[in-house]
């Protein structure tokens, strides 16, 4: 009766194996401990740290050649957009816009000059054809005259020759109009051209003028008032703190944790009473090829501008509650070095165990988390009275679990 009560107490599935009979007489089955792979979270969160940095950091270069003559700002000094930071030398620029100002003045001079020119021979292109009508009209009525008898023939040729004469001043004059206007024309590209060399000279001349731009706080000072900067030199770096980026490296392993868009707790050892809420604003497509690392940008709005560059700041992401969880001694049954775990078939009343090759995440509290390789709810091996080979029948002892 006490056999038959401890039978009664056994899930069916184990009574079954333990009812089954040997591979072969006389051999004794392998007796084992089963548990079920659950879902859980092996830990609530997972802690990542960065360092603080602005949203955007710019380099305030020279787009000229001159002394520096001042600057009016130092590290730390918070700058607005547009803001006055400093000046280069332009007495040298200030010199060539003036003489290029007096040279466009006299190109505009000439074009009026050419313009009068083009006026005052088409004065004459009109005084002249008033000419030629009369000519034309002289020459006709001779002509008829010579017809009848009433002037003689040389005074209508005469006549014809004038107008002729007439007619060759008038083309003449035309063809001045038409050089005149080319010139007008070459005279005012000049002028179109010696705007442009002066629009050149006076942007230069306005980049000796230091402006912020954008808005934040100046990082860097990398030159003082007397030197002589070149074209492309970097003065000053500024970066804007509206709003603060904190790059944290994560693993393969722990980027299934994170998400675009996804918010994030943020602590600052600077601020240690204080959680800053984050939001994720980029996953990086590449990994560090050495470190296996994924550099993931998180946002921190800093609307007080407490915070400032270099901190040391701490993520934290919580952990998906769908992972795979199963007692850390089902590693233990393998005998190589790769980890394994043995998984529980049941056919009929044979209960067999086969191998499975699996990926292991993270351990905590006797628990590791399987990243691959098993299936939520599948029974798997923890314990075993004896070794363990794939495809080997078994039989289950009183504290497994089973899925029935």
């Amino acid at each position: 009766m006490p056999l038959a009560a401890s039978c009664g107490g056994m899930s069916r599935p184990a009574a079954q194996a333990q009812s089954s009979p040997p591979v072969e007489a006389g051999e004794e089955i392998v007796a084992v401990e089963t548990a079920i792979a659950q879902t859980a979270a092996i830990k609530t969160d997972r802690e990542l740290t960065g360092t603080t940095e602005p949203i955007r950091q710019v380099s305030l270069r020279s787009q000229t050649e001159g002394q520096l003559v001042s600057l009016a700002v130092d590290v730390g000094d918070r700058v607005n957009q547009g803001q006055s930071l400093g000046q280069i030398d332009d007495r040298l620029l200030t010199t060539q816009v003036q003489q290029a100002e007096a040279e466009l003045a006299s190109r505009r001079s000439a074009v009026a000059e050419a313009q009068a020119e083009v006026s005052d021979v088409q004065a004459q292109v009109a005084q002249l054809q008033v000419q030629l009508q009369q000519a034309i009209a002289d020459a006709d009525r001779l002509q008829n005259l010579a017809d009848e008898g009433a002037v003689t023939t040389q005074q209508a040729e005469q006549a014809q020759t004038a107008r002729l004469a007439a007619e060759q001043a008038v083309r003449s004059t035309e063809e001045r109009v038409r050089t005149r206007q080319q010139a007008v024309a070459a005279a005012q590209a000049q002028v179109t051209a010696q705007q442009a060399t002066l629009a050149e000279i006076q942007q230069r001349r306005a980049f000796s003028a230091l402006n912020a731009p954008i808005g934040g706080a100046v990082l860097e000072r990398l030159r003082q008032p007397g030197d002589l900067v070149r074209l492309g030199e970097e003065i000053l770096t500024l970066g804007d703190f509206r709003t603060i980026k904190v790059v944290v490296p994560v693993s393969e392993l722990e980027l299934a944790l994170v998400q675009v868009g996804q918010s994030v707790p943020v602590r600052l050892d600077a601020f240690p009473d204080r959680t800053f809420t984050g939001r994720v604003e980029r996953i990086a497509p590449v990994a560090d090829t050495v470190a296996r690392l994924v550099p993931v940008e998180i946002l921190l709005p800093n609307n007080e501008g407490l915070i400032t560059a270099g901190l040391l700041a701490r993520a934290s992401f919580q952990a998906s509650p769908n992972q795979v969880i199963v007692p850390e001694r089902a590693l233990d049954l393998g005998s190589g070095e790769e980890p394994v775990m043995f998984v529980l078939q049941q056919a009929g009343e044979t209960v067999t165990v086969h191998q499975r090759s699996v990926e292991v995440g993270d351990r905590a509290q006797s628990e590791v988390e399987i990243l691959n390789g098993i299936e939520p709810g599948e029974t798997i091996i923890v314990r075993s009275s004896g070794p363990l080979t794939d495809g080997q029948t078994v039989r289950l002892s009183l504290l497994s679990e089973t899925n029935e």
